[in-house]
């Protein structure tokens, strides 16, 4: 929603307890003590009628195609190599999950200091493990690690998408053997 950091909605079921966040007061019906941040809900709220507003003006249609131009261009750029990783349909309209055959998401990335991205992965100590969701979803260890999150926003445009797409690309050439 692009709201400000550090502000969020909290929806908590009926009957559900939880424990305070930030033990000492009774703000919050409990549950965390202290001022609230008066200008963060404001901003959050302005947050929420922009996205309900992008909502109705059918902006998830214009993010599903710019993803699906991001996904066209890199089949089209890297023939035979990138695999589609989940369901075509449904899926969320501003994320694309791929992985390229042959090299490690984290060498890509490394490679292509001017696209922000994610393997979906954490590294620790050099050492590289694929994403857990993809694990669960039965991908090979393999396929995860060449694994890449990429995700649009608010700001992308088709030229993002165009320049993204050819530097990955670029990065996995310069990378494969």
């Amino acid at each position: 929603m692009y709201a400000p950091k550090g502000i969020a909605v909290l929806y908590v079921r009926a009957r559900v307890q939880l424990e305070p966040l930030i033990g000492g007061g009774g703000q919050e019906q409990g549950r965390r003590a202290g001022t609230e941040n008066v200008a963060g809900v404001v901003a959050f709220g302005v947050a929420a009628e922009l996205a309900l507003d992008e909502l109705a003006a059918g902006w998830p249609g214009h993010l599903e195609a710019l993803r699906d131009r991001l996904h066209r261009e890199l089949e089209v750029r890297l023939p035979g190599r990138l695999d589609l990783n989940g369901a075509r349909s449904p899926r969320l309209p501003q994320t694309l999950n791929v992985s390229i055959r042959g090299i490690e998401g984290h060498a890509v990335l490394a490679s292509c200091s001017t696209v922000a991205a994610s393997t979906g992965s954490a590294c620790h100590s050099g050492e590289h493990e694929p994403s857990p969701v993809l694990s669960a979803m039965g991908l090979s260890r393999e396929r995860g690690l060449s694994a890449l999150r990429l995700t649009l926003g608010r700001w992308t445009t088709e030229s993002d998408v165009d320049t993204s797409a050819a530097e990955l690309a670029r990065a996995v050439e310069q990378n494969s053997g």
